[in-house]
C-alpha cells in the first residue's frame, strides 16, 4: 500500500499565474472582453478578500482564499486509488471569471482522467466571486490558472514483524 504525503501546494500563493499573454496594459483595446489576470486594472475580488486593497493584495488574497477552498474540497482519498507512480506530480487548471464574477471554461491537465474530473468539480464550485475583473471601467472577463502540485511517497518498507506476518500468512 503507497503511503502518501500530500502537499496539496497550490503554487498560486507564491507564484500566481494565468494565462499568460505577451499584451501590455498599454495594449488592451477598450473593446476587449477578454484581460488577462496579469494586466488587468482591476482584478477580481474573491468572498472574504477586501475589494479597496491593492491588485498585487487582492492577487494573493484570491491565491490564497482558492488554495484554501480546494484543499478543504479535494477528494484526497483519489490520490491513493487511482494507482500514480510515486514521485511529483501536478494537475494544471484554467478558467474564467465571467463578467459578473462567476467561475465559467474549467479546464484541467490531469496525470489521471479521474483527478482531472475531480479537479474541474472542484473549481467549479468555487462561489461566485464578490466583483468580476473591470478594465476601462468596465467589466470584462478575465482567464486564470493555477497549479495543484502533490507528492506521492514509495511505499514503505514493510517492518521485520509485518514481514513475519505476511510469510506465516503465505505459507497457510
Amino acid at each position: 500500500m503507497k503511503y502518501l504525503y500530500l502537499s496539496l501546494c497550490l503554487l498560486s500563493s507564491i507564484v500566481s499565474f494565468s494565462q499568460e499573454n505577451t499584451t501590455t496594459t498599454n495594449e488592451v483595446t477598450k473593446d476587449s472582453e477578454e484581460v488577462s489576470f496579469s494586466v488587468i486594472e482591476k482584478v477580481p475580488v474573491y468572498s472574504g478578500c477586501d475589494e479597496n486593497m491593492g491588485n498585487q493584495a487582492l492577487k494573493q488574497c484570491m491565491g490564497s482564499q482558492k488554495q484554501a477552498f480546494v484543499i478543504r474540497n479535494f477528494n484526497l482519498e483519489l490520490l491513493k486509488s487511482v494507482g500514480l507512480t510515486a514521485g511529483e506530480h501536478r494537475i494544471n487548471i484554467q478558467f474564467k471569471v465571467d463578467k459578473e464574477g462567476n467561475i465559467i471554461d474549467v479546464r484541467a491537465k490531469a496525470p489521471h482522467p479521474e483527478l482531472k474530473k475531480e479537479a474541474i468539480r472542484v473549481v467549479s464550485l468555487i462561489p461566485k466571486l464578490d466583483r468580476p475583473g473591470f478594465q476601462d471601467g468596465k467589466p470584462v472577463i478575465v482567464p486564470y490558472g493555477f497549479p495543484i502540485a502533490f507528492t506521492i511517497d514509495p511505499p514503505k518498507p514493510l517492518s521485520k514483524k509485518e514481514q513475519r506476518r505476511l510469510k506465516k500468512k503465505n505459507r497457510s
